[in-house]
């Protein structure tokens, strides 16, 4: 669509519209921020309106129509947008914030809320020797340690640190079993399991939003789905989701998805399925057989939304490419058994097949790598590295596994365009980064990262309304406010409403856009104006202000 249609059609939306149910009266004689002039999508998925903002400390004060005498400040956003701040349910910018603060990639797309502790792995409660684990992940140049592990004293340090973001957490099922059996592939006894329900229940009151799990990976994956409702339980009958990255996101995907929508039925609380896909070509078809199940367990009563990045390549370790049993019992273990020539035969089968899956070894990208040794292998495919080796892609894989102690990192070419717009369209559906804030030089800009950590929400507006537009604007926003505000649980804060906390983006909805690719993944997206984080100017005229309001969101 070309950009003086969207705006036309954008305008056309706001002609004729009652504005009587958003305009609320300014009871302040001084309103710290007045924004004019500007097209109002107040994130409840109602069309656009033109009507003036007014916030006043923290908190929108007003929407409707005032005089700028009683304003200290007055920005004119003639031509451009207003917004919630966008809520970004699912990312990994746990331990980032301590190193950067500024949370630049997640500001610059509009971002003002980040949910962490996701895929099953969260940074508390932590044990002395997963303490230690972290640790060792931390890059010197990246400038802090983990001290903490607890979530109140993980807290304290990261309000101490300052952040431009709100933060909150889930907690992670492989974090809570890792505490209390290890990375060891048995089955949980009676008292493991009440132990990782005190956990549970001493995070919540911490204040903690749910718990998630990553069943791909280790040690979540060596629980049954009997030991996961179990532990889950503890929030039964309360809204505080079950989210996860189920065990699989491929062959046995619907078998995966019938799986959560098992536990969470069975621990009485909702369902969000992370970063909902249907990975591999053999796998393409079973969209429609995917959206039948979620929409049986819907009518049946289980509230249940999923989550999705608007691209068709995922991100995660180049170990999920190995079976998880190869993986049990943590890194040397792991090693070993890439080593041994008995266990090779049956770890290469399981990969090849997922290689097959995939397409080829052409799908597999090397995100990062830990050592600088390797680190001019980033962001360069699978075949490339091996020919450069002169060995088979899958020596490569597992020689880069072995060098690197299993700290590399991989992005997947596994969906395909039509699968991933019917995702993003569904009414169910929020947008989520599954990424961190990153920079675009220093200690969090190496490697060759996926895009999404720099692009997600101006793509879900620029691409997928503006090109292909498979939802409205007004739709696209709600995908990125108050849907996702509602599922975490979050109170005032995802719509422009009187007594909200005023957390704003305005933008331009003819120019927002994505600049970060595969191919040059570190680049800061364009067409956004202003971000205000708790009323305080975090981006003024597309500069970083220095401002670091952001708050920690407890349940």
């Amino acid at each position: 669509m070309k950009r003086r249609t969207f705006i036309k059609k954008t305008a056309a939306a706001t002609a004729g519209l009652s504005l009587s149910p958003l305009i609320t009266a300014c009871t302040s004689r001084k309103i710290d921020y007045l924004f004019i002039n500007g097209a109002v999508i107040d994130g409840s998925g109602r069309p656009p309106v033109m009507l003036d903002v007014a916030i006043k400390n923290d908190k929108i004060i007003g929407i409707g129509k005032f005089g700028t005498s009683d304003a200290a400040r007055v920005l004119d956003i003639s031509g451009r947008v207003i917004a919630p701040g966008f809520i970004d349910i699912h990312t990994h910018t746990d331990i980032k914030l301590f190193a950067n603060p500024r949370a630049e990639s997640k500001i610059m797309q509009g971002v003002t809320t980040e949910v962490g502790g996701m895929d099953g792995d969260s940074v508390a409660p932590l044990t002395d020797e997963m303490r230690e684990r972290w640790n060792k992940n931390i890059k010197p140049e990246e400038g802090f340690t983990v001290s903490w592990k607890s979530f109140p004293e993980y807290f304290e340090a990261l309000k101490k640190n300052g952040h431009a973001v709100n933060f909150s957490s889930y907690v992670g099922q492989g974090t809570l079993r890792d505490s209390v059996i290890g990375n060891s592939d048995r089955p949980a006894s009676n008292e493991d399991i009440k132990k990782m329900q005190y956990l549970l229940e001493q995070a919540m009151a911490d204040g903690a939003w749910g718990i998630s799990s990553g069943l791909e990976y280790t040690p979540g994956s060596f629980a049954t789905t009997e030991e996961i409702t179990k532990v889950a339980s503890v929030l039964g009958g309360t809204a505080f989701p079950y989210t996860t990255h189920r065990r699989n996101e491929g062959d046995r995907l619907i078998e995966a998805v019938t799986e959560a929508i098992a536990i969470a039925t069975g621990a009485g609380i909702p369902l969000n399925i992370s970063h909902l896909k249907v990975e591999g070509r053999r796998n393409w078809h079973k969209t429609d057989e995917l959206f039948a199940l979620i929409e049986k367990a819907q009518k049946e009563g289980l509230r249940l939304t999923f989550d999705r990045y608007p691209y068709v390549a995922y991100n995660t370790g180049l170990a999920n490419l190995f079976p998880t049993w190869a993986r049990e019992g943590g890194t040397d273990k792991f090693l070993s058994r890439l080593k041994d020539a008995g266990e090779l035969k049956k770890i290469e089968k399981y990969t090849r097949d997922k290689i097959d899956m995939l397409g080829s070894w052409d799908a597999v990208l090397v995100s990062s790598i830990h050592s600088k040794e390797n680190a001019h292998l980033q962001g360069k495919r699978l075949p490339e590295i091996a020919a450069a080796w002169n060995i088979d892609p899958f020596e490569a894989a597992r020689k880069l596994i072995i060098d690197e102690r299993s700290r590399v990192g991989m992005v997947g070419f596994g969906m395909n365009e039509a699968n991933t717009e019917r995702i993003l369209a569904h009414p169910d559906s929020v947008i989520a980064s599954d990424g961190s804030a990153r920079t675009v030089n220093g200690a969090w800009s190496s490697g060759s990262p996926h895009p999404r950590n720099y692009g997600t929400f101006p793509r879900a507006i620029a691409h997928y309304v503006r090109e292909r537009h498979i939802v409205s604007l007004h739709e696209m926003i709600r995908k990125m406010t108050s849907l996702p505000a509602a599922i975490v649980g979050f109170r005032k804060r995802g719509k422009i409403e009187k007594n909200f906390f005023a957390d704003l983006v305005v933008f331009n909805a003819e120019t927002i856009q994505d600049n970060a690719t595969f191919e040059n993944p570190k680049q800061y997206c364009s067409g956004i104006d202003h971000v205000f984080v708790n009323g305080k100017p975090v981006l003024r005229d597309g500069q970083f202000t220095g401002e670091l309001p952001g708050k920690i969101l407890k349940s």
